[in-house]
């Protein structure tokens, strides 16, 4: 799944870029959960939070129904 989840990123990381930001995939559980870290301008953008949930979420599980949940890696 972690390769689905890499195919998806590259999709959505033009996205992220066009704002100096960008997103970095951490690793993906058994369970289906999706770690992420955002970098560039995206790392400390307020907006992170609904980036990562309303956006790439969204996204992820749209097209990969495997996906539970995505989650800001530490």
């Amino acid at each position: 799944m972690k390769e689905k989840v890499q195919e998806v990123l590259e999709m959505i990381r033009p996205s992220l870029q066009a704002d100096g930001g960008d997103v970095e995939l951490v690793d993906v559980t058994e369970e289906g959960i999706v770690k992420l870290r955002l970098t560039g301008h995206c790392a400390g953008c307020p907006m992170s939070t609904m980036t990562l949930k309303n956006g790439i979420e969204r996204i992820l599980k749209q097209e990969i129904p495997e996906v539970k949940e995505v989650v800001q890696a530490d």
